[in-house]
């Protein structure tokens, strides 16, 4: 056996032990499509839309199985920072929204189509922040004011000197993700919606103004009066906010045009179901996905469906606190949402029938109050923790006329005292 040292010998003597190897670290086994962002605002990047049309060209092509990295800007495409304050909410240009980064082109996938996004990652930038706008969110009759929460980030928690004693672990997911509509969708659309408007009810239409690409959305646009607004999620995805496609899940959308054209934007660190003062925890974020084409199967899946495992488990809280509502109301009074009706019937009624809405404002109310008595927020802070952390859920559909919906909160989030 004394043959190996002596062969190892010299092995070394002839170099060979000397050649430099590779470091697992540069061994590559996927192709990475990286679309980043350019300039300060979606105004100044190629690669940057804030409006939805067929027209919008593709800014980068990927094959299904790639890793599609996406760079993303805030959801406002503002500009907020760690310094902020609620001056500087009123000064936000509303038509900004949503920049997205995009659109990609996925090779080999054609209109009636679903596209599946695999969310694989979510680095997020070191700011976040959370607003309340007047005359936004889901109680714009009780928050008049503006406020900001301005929020520190890493992998882990949130913390904000606007909220001390409140720490919420990151719950990222994409806020906005979705496919470019076709043209008979973007006339279908628009025809609902237009139609919604004339009935008094809260529909955006086209809006030029700020719009990007300015070549296709803008004042001088192709098709100005065709760009969709980014604000309403439809059937290609969109701005649905659902806290529940974090990393691991699968998102499937249908195709509407040839090569999807899949975007990204307007990332969430984290969020209760509802978003309830109208933001999130909003940041800039650096995403990766992965996709896969599922042919022809638009047939089955007519609007967004997601898929995963055990991921919507570590979502629940470990403690919580739980205020359960119902349709009740003030005798004359008409909450935002029903004033496009011109009902009087509702008007003088304390009670309405079989109404979630309404449930979800009595529970939210209620529990509002509750952390302000109980944890000594603020009234503006109370709602930055109800729209980030806390969620609104439907609880019962069927025990007319009062059907029920819960506001739980996690007990966790504040520090011990």
């Amino acid at each position: 056996m004394r043959f190996i040292p002596t062969l190892l010998a010299a092995l070394l003597a002839a170099g060979v032990g000397s050649v430099a190897m590779a470091d697992t670290a540069d061994v590559k086994t996927q192709t990475i499509v990286e679309v980043k962002k350019k300039g300060a605002h979606c105004e100044q990047d190629p690669n940057c839309f804030n409006r939805y049309h067929p027209a919008i060209k593709p800014v980068a092509r990927a094959k299904p199985g790639d890793l599609i990295v996406v760079h993303t800007r805030d959801a406002l495409d503002s500009n907020l920072n760690i310094n902020s304050k609620p001056k500087d909410v009123t000064a936000i240009d509303v038509n900004l929204i949503h920049p997205m980064t995009g659109p990609i082109h996925i090779e080999g996938a054609k209109r009636g189509d679903v596209l599946a996004i695999k969310l694989i990652d979510i680095n997020p930038n070191e700011y976040g922040y959370t607003t309340i706008i007047p005359g936004f969110g889901f109680l714009p009759d009780l928050y008049t004011e503006p406020f900001v929460a301005n929020w520190k980030l890493n992998r882990v928690e949130a913390v904000s000197a606007q909220v001390p004693g409140v720490r919420i672990p990151m719950r990222g997911f994409m806020g906005s993700v979705g496919v470019l509509p076709g043209e008979q969708e973007v006339n279908e659309w628009l025809a609902r919606e237009s139609q919604l408007g004339a009935a008094g009810g809260v529909a955006l239409p086209p809006e030029p103004t700020s719009a990007r690409p300015a070549e296709v959305c803008g004042p001088k646009g192709s098709h100005k009066d065709k760009c969709l607004r980014t604000i309403p999620p439809r059937e290609n995805g969109g701005n649905m906010d659902v806290k529940q496609m974090v990393e691991g899940t699968t998102l499937l959308i249908p195709c509407f045009i040839d090569g999807c054209g899949l975007f990204i934007g307007d990332v969430h660190f984290a969020q209760g179901d509802g978003e309830v003062a109208g933001t999130a925890i909003e940041m800039g974020a650096v995403v990766t996905v992965q996709t896969e084409i599922r042919k022809g199967m638009a047939s089955i899946v007519k609007q967004p469906m997601f898929e995963g495992g055990s991921q919507i488990k570590a979502l629940e809280p470990d403690r919580f606190h739980a205020v359960v509502g119902y349709p009740l109301k003030k005798a004359g009074e008409v909450p935002p949402q029903w004033t496009y009706l011109d009902s009087e019937k509702i008007k003088p009624l304390t009670n309405l029938s079989n109404d979630v809405t309404l449930a979800a404002r009595n529970s939210l109310i209620a529990m509002l109050d509750w952390l302000q008595a109980t944890k000594g927020l603020t009234k503006d802070q109370a709602f930055v923790v109800t729209s980030v952390a806390c969620d609104l859920r439907i609880s019962n559909v069927v025990d007319v006329p009062n059907y029920a919906v819960t506001t739980i909160c996690p007990m966790e989030i504040f520090d011990a005292k």
